[in-house]
């Protein structure tokens, strides 16, 4: 019996050597930055000097407007950027998964090639296509004697265009992993429903989607987590305006750590988007586990 346990002491010894590497890097890379982002939101910081203030700075960010827009528009990009990535994904890998290998792999290596592309060029190339004065659509609207339209300087047409945009660039990660996955499912199921006499769509509504529920799960989680770090589109696109339409929580925290310099400030918006990301995440990672 002694023996045994130093048996499964050194074993656990030498698992917990193992992970060590990565604990360490953990705790110094999200751990810490996590308890030194909450401590900062209790200060008011001028370069050197940290002054205590408790929740003075989360009292400012609930009397600010622009922080509320901010809020909204976040909530607006999460909510229509989550649906369109995982409902298109889904029209696509469903059409797709069981068609010819190198059909598939076509498809694949199409709808990824954006997602390779670092999102500062994206945002360059759209600003360029979007450009009222000379851009390829604005040239194209006055060839076929259009009117020409500013998208992205028309309150009521900017944040479509960004959620665009964003959709645009990042769906061909879900379309992958979609794909991936539902290449996985037996085949047996497909071909006991087809002797079933199951249409296509009742196969995919009834086996296939439910069987990559861990797959959307995941991949709502990451486009939660990437859109609410939203920054280089609105950046390089619209610069959070005209008039604060597309104003995004990490754009004000931005904002206010590099441009007003109130570290205390954008620390308070980072626990509050950390928090955020909580409640939207923890639900979707619960009924993962239920399900398991």
């Amino acid at each position: 019996m002694k023996l045994l346990r130093n048996q499964t002491w050194k074993e656990n010894v030498t698992g917990y050597l193992f992970i060590m590497p990565q604990l360490v890097l953990f705790l110094i890379f999200i751990v810490y930055p996590i308890i030194e982002g909450i401590r900062l939101s209790l200060y008011k910081v001028q370069y050197q000097q940290e002054t205590f203030v408790g929740f003075q700075n989360y009292s400012t960010l609930f009397h600010d407007p622009v922080f509320f827009k901010s809020i909204v528009n976040t909530i607006i990009f999460v909510v229509f950027i989550v649906i369109l990535t995982v409902g298109f994904a889904l029209f696509v890998s469903s059409a797709v998964f069981d068609k010819n290998a190198k059909y598939v792999s076509f498809i694949r290596g199409s709808y990824y090639i954006p997602v390779m592309v670092s999102m500062v060029v994206m945002s360059m190339v759209w600003g360029f296509l979007l450009n009222p004065a000379n851009g390829l659509i604005s040239y194209a609207a006055r060839e076929m004697n259009l009117s020409t339209f500013n998208l992205l300087g028309n309150k009521n047409t900017v944040l479509p265009v960004v959620i665009f945009v964003t959709f645009a660039t990042n769906v061909g990660q879900a379309i992958i992993l979609y794909i991936a996955s539902m290449i996985g499912v037996p085949k047996d199921l497909f071909e006991a429903a087809e002797v079933d006499g199951a249409s296509r769509v009742q196969v995919i509504f009834q086996i296939l989607i439910p069987l990559v529920k861990p797959t959307t799960i995941y991949i709502t989680i990451i486009n939660i987590i990437a859109v609410l770090k939203i920054f280089v589109v609105i950046q390089m696109l619209t610069g959070g305006g005209p008039n604060n339409a597309t104003v995004t929580m990490m754009y004000y925290l931005y904002n206010n750590a590099f441009k007003y310099n109130q570290l205390g400030v954008a620390s308070a918006v980072g626990v509050i988007m950390f928090i955020i990301t909580l409640l939207l995440s923890v639900p979707q990672l619960r009924a993962m586990f239920k399900e398991r």
